[in-house]
C-alpha cells in the first residue's frame, strides 16, 4: 500500500509481518473509543487542523466484513478469509471534509455504515487472520506520514510507542442518543430501544474479544465526551499535547 500525502490513500495488504516495526514509525497521535464516543468526528477534525493524515481503521474492517458477507464465505474458514484479506483493495478519497473509502473502483461508503456490516466488523475484527492483517497494513500507513489514527486498539496494538494516546468514552444514555439521531438523519426507521440494544452488543464483543479487545492504553489520556462538543474536544486534546492553534473553521456540535 502506497499513501498520497494529497488526496489518497490506496493499496493491497503487505505480506511481511515485519513489514514495518513501530520504532520506525513517525509521530502518531492515536485516538481509541467505543461506538458514539466521538473518535471518528473528532479525529478527522484533528486532522484538518494538524494538517495530518487521518486513519479510520473502523472503516477498514467494515469493508473486509462486507467483502466476508459479499462472498458467502463463513469466518471459520479462515484460508478464504486470508485470501479476502490479502486481495483486498481499499482507497481513502479525501474531499474536502468528506471522506470516501473504495474497494476497488465501487464507493462503498454508504454500504459499510449499514447496522448489520457495523456487527460484521466487530466479528471480523476478533479474527486472527484479519487482526494480523489489519496491523500489518496500519503500520505501513503510519510509517508514511504524520497520522491520526482512530479505531479500538490504535494505542493498545497498533501503535504502542505512539507519543500521544487518547481514549474517548462517554455515558452510555449519550452515546445512545448520538447513534440513534446518526441513524435518523439517514434516514432509517428503528426505534431507539434497538440502537441502545445494538450499542450494548457491540460493546461486549469489543471488549471482551480475546485479540486486541477495546480498553485504553495505559498511558492515554481518556476523556469523557458526554457533555463536549467535537471542537471541545479537540481543543483538550490540542492544548494537552502542546499545540498552540487557533481554530478557523465553524463550529458544530453534531457527532
Amino acid at each position: 500500500m502506497t499513501f498520497d500525502t494529497i488526496k489518497h490513500l490506496r493499496g493491497r495488504l503487505p505480506a511481511d509481518d515485519n513489514c514495518v516495526k513501530c520504532q520506525d514509525l513517525t509521530p502518531i497521535i492515536t485516538i481509541d473509543g467505543p461506538t458514539g464516543s466521538g473518535k471518528s468526528t473528532v479525529s478527522r477534525l484533528l486532522a484538518k487542523r494538524l494538517r495530518y493524515h487521518y486513519l479510520d481503521t473502523g472503516a477498514m474492517y467494515r469493508a473486509v466484513g462486507l467483502a466476508i458477507r459479499r462472498a458467502g464465505i463463513e469466518l471459520q474458514n479462515e484460508e478464504e478469509v486470508a485470501k479476502i484479506c490479502n486481495g483486498l483493495n481499499i482507497r481513502f478519497i479525501h474531499e474536502g471534509d468528506s471522506t470516501k473509502i473504495y474497494m476497488g473502483n465501487e464507493d462503498i461508503t454508504e454500504a459499510i455504515r449499514k447496522p448489520l456490516i457495523d456487527l460484521m466488523a466487530s466479528n471480523v475484527s476478533a479474527l486472527d487472520t484479519v487482526r494480523k492483517a489489519m496491523t500489518r497494513l496500519q503500520r505501513k500507513i503510519g510509517s508514511q506520514g504524520s497520522l491520526v489514527a482512530e479505531g479500538r486498539d490504535m494505542g493498545t496494538v497498533v501503535f504502542p510507542e505512539a507519543e500521544h494516546k487518547f481514549y474517548l468514552d462517554a455515558s452510555l444514555e449519550e452515546r445512545v442518543d448520538r447513534r440513534f439521531q446518526e441513524r435518523k438523519k439517514k434516514g432509517e426507521s428503528i426505534s431507539r430501544k434497538k440502537v441502545k440494544e445494538d450499542l450494548i452488543k457491540r460493546d461486549y464483543q469489543d471488549m471482551n474479544r480475546r485479540l486486541s479487545p477495546l480498553k485504553p492504553a495505559k498511558d492515554a489520556e481518556i476523556i469523557d465526551t458526554t457533555k463536549l462538543n467535537p471542537h471541545q474536544v479537540v481543543e483538550r486534546i490540542i492544548k494537552y499535547i502542546g499545540i498552540n492553534l487557533k481554530y478557523n473553521g465553524q463550529q458544530t456540535t453534531d457527532y
